[in-house]
């Protein structure tokens, strides 16, 4: 399945980092475990920050566009504005097994953490459609298991897997097979700035591809009734951001999925994060690193950044969905996957692509 650069696709002026995607930001690793046995159709992705990102917390941020949803840590952290967990993608039926198994695992990892507390970051998306919720799919060896493949993944020279994998297994977007999609950017300041996304909202006659309203073009198409749906963003940036500062990267995400379509309606869950990896705090907040939080970027960096994201959510909710076969899940439901050559006809006739 073909990317959105693959098919000449680019989104804004920025370049891309070699991989374009959240592997170009130095130590984070993407891993997936995906169920499709019987009636599964989910399983759960992590994305992991950094080695000691417990003892040593990473700076970070959240913000919410449209709340029903959920994810847990997301109140800690915009208390502190510490980010000590990966963070783990799942269905909204399957957060309280994954938190569970990432406790155990983060407890076997760090023999230190006795009397203090740890919450561990997991966020869902409603699979319903797909997914056959009234099952409890996801074991404490699939958590593991994604853990390890993210483990596994830092520093490769090659994209991730996405689409319908890991978390974004059962997800639908803007009428399509959607899931996992990720793209990076770098900044005139040599910043790199990546966005992580599980795509699962928005309706097909609104499906915008770098401003060609695809989703009107297409032949009309009566959709079954789906879930609300939601959309969990995460942006990492090795830019030294302050809290304050990633709070309001994330923000900016939901520009991005504005972009393509996204209106944030009234059942959607769109909940965003974002983490620098070279603002380092020890347990009570105290910035360790001269560079790493000690000094502000100027406005003017900041502005960078925020183009960045922007930029990548766009790009990332298309790989999300270019990289989406059709899938048939519980009781015959079908959401169907987004035909690369109808939406390179579509650009084209619009004077986009090649």
């Amino acid at each position: 399945m073909p990317r959105a650069r693959d098919l000449g696709i680019t989104i804004g002026g920025l370049p891309t980092g070699p991989t374009n995607s959240v592997l170009d930001v130095a130590g984070v690793g993407l891993g997936h475990v995906t169920l499709t046995r019987e009636t599964a159709r989910t399983g759960v992705s992590c994305l992991f920050l950094d080695e000691d990102a417990y003892p040593r917390p990473l700076v970070g941020g959240g913000a919410v566009l449209n709340g029903l949803g959920d994810c847990t840590g997301f109140l800690s952290l915009q208390e502190s504005g510490l980010f000590e967990s990966p963070v783990y993608l799942t269905s909204t039926s399957q957060v309280g097994r994954v938190y569970d198994a990432a406790f155990m695992l983060e407890l076997e990892r760090h023999p230190a953490i006795v009397d203090d507390i740890f919450v561990p970051v997991v966020a869902e998306c409603d699979d319903s459609f797909l997914n056959d919720i009234r099952t409890m799919w996801v074991s404490p060896d699939d958590v593991q298991a994604a853990h390890q493949a993210a483990l596994a993944s830092r520093g490769g020279t090659s994209p991730p897997e996405e689409g319908s994998v890991g978390g974004g297994t059962g997800m639908s977007c803007l009428g399509f097979k959607g899931g996992i999609g990720t793209s990076s950017r770098v900044t005139p300041g040599g910043h790199t700035v990546a966005v992580l996304l599980m795509t699962n909202f928005g309706q097909r006659d609104r499906l915008t591809v770098d401003g060609v309203p695809v989703g009107r073009l297409l032949p009309e198409h009566v959709d079954p009734p789906k879930p609300a749906g939601s959309c969990i963003g995460v942006v990492v940036t090795d830019a030294p951001v302050d809290p304050i500062g990633c709070e309001r990267l994330a923000r900016r995400i939901g520009l991005g999925l504005a972009r393509t379509g996204s209106t944030a309606h009234h059942g959607s869950g769109e909940i965003f994060l974002a983490v620098s990896t070279t603002a380092r705090t020890d347990r009570n907040g105290t910035v360790l690193d001269e560079d790493g939080g000690g000094r502000r970027l100027a406005m003017r960096g900041l502005d960078d950044l925020f183009e960045a994201v922007v930029d990548a959510a766009e790009e990332a909710v298309l790989n999300s969905l270019l990289m989406s076969p059709t899938m048939v899940g519980r009781d015959g439901n079908t959401s169907e996957g987004l035909d690369p050559d109808t939406v390179v006809r579509l650009m084209r006739e619009h004077g986009r692509g090649h």
